[in-house]
């Protein structure tokens, strides 16, 4: 997992880059997040469950609005309006977002997703579609972490630790759903220009 530090630094520079000339609402709003670094997508992701009170999966552009806010999204009224009424396909006043995170997702050719998927499955040992502590010690094993061995960690801060990569940093549960995993790597994603070298970096990641 070394190399997603600088992916994330690299692409932050690029997003802010990018940032500057972009006018399309949903690229700018991509790239806000993607400035945040690879967890980016699935933190506005966290704040949005977070809001959605009575669980419906849904948000109005009240409740909207104040989740962009919440995560320091810099964005013009109008311009969220424009945002949110591209996203109400069916003009009823309120947006599923999960389908504005698919969206929100930098686009990815089938072989990322299917790699993805792939070490997703590896890892839910269980086969609930939530990655826990629990299954993470059939497949990683903590002993070898440096910080373990120095004593600085037990087995569970480790264990913790590298969920948190997966997870919001304002809503650490320690449990990566399938959609916290896919937007994380598509994150990562979007810092890597060419297929086979994004697939060979899941490979080896997850020695798949």
């Amino acid at each position: 997992m070394a190399g997603t530090a600088r992916h994330d630094r690299e692409m932050a520079i690029q997003s802010k880059k990018k940032l500057s000339t972009t006018t399309d609402p949903i690229e700018r709003l991509r790239l806000q997040c993607l400035a945040r670094g690879s967890a980016g997508i699935k933190g506005l992701g966290r704040v949005f469950r977070i809001m959605d009170d009575n669980n419906n999966r849904t948000l109005d552009f009240k409740e909207f609005l104040k989740g962009l806010n919440d995560y320091a999204v810099v964005m013009e009224k109008e311009e969220a309006e424009e945002l949110f009424r591209r996203f109400d396909r069916d003009g009823n006043g309120t947006i599923d977002f999960n389908e504005f995170l698919v969206m929100l997702r930098p686009p990815m050719s089938r072989a990322r997703k299917e790699v993805i998927m792939k070490a997703f499955r590896k890892l839910d040992k269980t086969g609930d579609g939530v990655i826990t502590i629990e299954d993470l010690r059939e497949v990683y094993n903590a002993k070898h972490h440096p910080k373990y061995q120095n004593g600085e960690w037990t087995e569970e801060q480790v264990f913790r630790k590298f969920l948190d990569n997966f997870d919001s940093p304002y809503d650490k549960d320690g449990l990566v759903s399938e959609e916290d995993f896919v937007n994380y790597y598509a994150g990562v994603s979007a810092s890597i220009d060419t297929d086979a070298y994004f697939v060979l970096m899941m490979m080896n990641s997850w020695r798949l």
